[in-house]
C-alpha cells in the first residue's frame, strides 16, 4: 500500500504542478480519479490481499496517500502559478473575460487584494477533494484488481481441470 501510494503520488505531484501551472483549479480532480485509481490497483498488486475489503482498504489508503502528493504539487504548481500571473495580470484577464461575457465587472483593486486568498485557498479546497476522490476511487481500484484476478485464477483452474 505504501509502496504505490508513493509511486503514484511522485506522479500525481508532477501532474498536479504541470495542471495547476496551465489550468488552474481545472486538471487537479482529474489527475486524483486517475492517480488514485492507479495506486489503488498497484496496492492490489503488490499487496495481494485475501478478501474484496482487504482490497478495497488497501486501495483506499493506496489513493489517499497517492492523491497527498497530488495536493502537494496542487500548493506548488499554485505558487507557480501566483508567481507568473500576478493580481495585476489576473485582474485584467478577468475584466476582459466579463466583458466579452457582457457581465459587470468592478473594481480591479479588489479583485488583487483578494487574488492571494482565492489562489490558495481554491487551490487547497479542490486538492482537499481530490484527496476524498482520491481515496474513494483507490478503493474502487482496489476491488477491480481483486475482482480481475479472481476471474483470472477462475480461468486459470477451470483450464487445468480434467
Amino acid at each position: 500500500m505504501l509502496k504505490s501510494g508513493l509511486i503514484c503520488a511522485a506522479v500525481g505531484f508532477v501532474l498536479a504542478i504541470i495542471g495547476a501551472v496551465l489550468f488552474p483549479l481545472l486538471c487537479n480532480p482529474c489527475a486524483a480519479v486517475f492517480v488514485g485509481l492507479a495506486a489503488g490497483i498497484l496496492a492490489g498488486a503488490f499487496a495481494h490481499p485475501l478478501s474484496n475489503a482487504a482490497s478495497a482498504g488497501e486501495g483506499a489508503k493506496a489513493g489517499a496517500i497517492a492523491t497527498v502528493g497530488n495536493l502537494l504539487g496542487q500548493m506548488a504548481g499554485t505558487v507557480i502559478n501566483v508567481v507568473l500571473v500576478g493580481p495585476e495580470k489576473a485582474a485584467e484577464m478577468a475584466a476582459d473575460m466579463a466583458r466579452q461575457l457582457g457581465l459587470p465587472y468592478g473594481d480591479p483593486a479588489i479583485f488583487s487584494g483578494t487574488y492571494y486568498v482565492g489562489s490558495f485557498g481554491g487551490g487547497c479546497l479542490c486538492a482537499l477533494f481530490g484527496v476524498a476522490l482520491g481515496a474513494g476511487l483507490g478503493a474502487v481500484g482496489g476491488l477491480l484488481w481483486y475482482q480481475i484476478k479472481q476471474q483470472s485464477q477462475e480461468l486459470d483452474g477451470s483450464l487445468d481441470g480434467p
